[in-house]
């Protein structure tokens, strides 16, 4: 299971470091720690994702050319026999990907991996980072 840094956390979020140390103190994501380090654990991240970009006033979110590179976390998947789907959420963006399954596997992608889903005109390429 992947991990990240408060740090990490914030990019993937979208906010500041400060914003995301408000947010684990507060308890709104689970965090450990590491010697000196406070970590989240990709899952616990992922759903928190979720849960902030649903809090979000969708016509805050900006338009944005067809040729687009989204870093985010996956936040499910589900395999199929031959075929995969995958959702990132990326800031404010869900992005949902229609893959095989043997890229999925070949990628390693699983809940909580960060990934980055490259958009040009229909098509989304998701890079596992």
């Amino acid at each position: 299971m992947e991990s990240y840094t408060i740090g990490q956390a914030a990019r993937l979020l979208g906010v500041s470091v400060d914003t995301a140390r408000r947010w684990a103190d507060a308890e709104r994501f689970p965090t450990r720690r590491e010697g000196a380090r406070r970590m989240v654990d990709g899952p616990d991240l992922a759903a928190f994702c979720v849960e902030v970009a649903q809090e979000g006033d969708p016509e805050d979110t900006p338009y944005t050319s067809a040729r687009n590179a989204f870093p985010g976390i996956v936040t499910a998947v589900k395999l199929g026999i031959v075929d995969a789907q995958v959702e990132i959420q990326a800031g404010p963006h869900r992005i949902v990907s229609l893959l095989t399954r043997e890229a999925v596997e070949e990628l390693g992608l699983e809940v909580g991996a960060r990934a980055v889903a490259r958009v040009k005109s229909t098509s989304v390429f998701v890079d596992r980072v």
